[in-house]
């Protein structure tokens, strides 16, 4: 007998929540966190309305185009969070080795030489952007942009 876990993930993909609900629910968060951190309309205290309103409609235009284009986003997406679920073990996992052998006033040593001098900085950068461009391709959501490459 499946487990209740397996029946109830078999039936949300059933109902097509991967493909449109959690995604447009998630994009839609970001959205709003985006627009209270920037406060374009204001102070996030007097324009909550405001703000949730354009994080739904902004969310709803972005999710709209799979839909209507007939899309399927739903293995690029967990492939994709697979990824950098994975890419942020690693990444912690490193760390808490670290933290095991270095020196107990690590922050504050990192502080003084990486941030105030700002020379390291860019290399941890680029880093970034290359662990995040490498999880984005590997993870087939290139191809929803640019179609199939040859």
């Amino acid at each position: 007998m499946p487990d209740i876990f397996i029946q109830t993930i078999q039936k949300f993909q059933e109902w097509g929540l991967f493909n449109f609900m959690f995604p447009y629910m998630l994009t839609s968060a970001i959205f709003y966190g985006l627009l209270r951190k920037s406060e374009i309309f204001g102070k996030p205290e007097k324009n909550v309305t405001v703000n949730g309103v354009v994080a739904l409609i902004a969310a709803f235009m972005v999710w709209a185009y799979p839909i209507l284009t007939g899309v399927d986003i739903e293995t690029q997406l967990a492939t994709f969070f697979t990824h950098g679920l994975i890419v942020t073990l690693v990444l912690m996992m490193g760390l808490m080795l670290m933290g095991m052998f270095m020196p107990p006033d690590l922050p504050e040593q990192f502080r003084k030489t990486i941030f105030e001098k700002g020379g390291p900085v860019g290399v941890v950068l680029v880093a970034t952007i290359i662990i995040g461009v490498f999880v984005f391709v590997t993870s087939g959501l290139l191809n929803l942009i640019v179609g199939p490459v040859l």
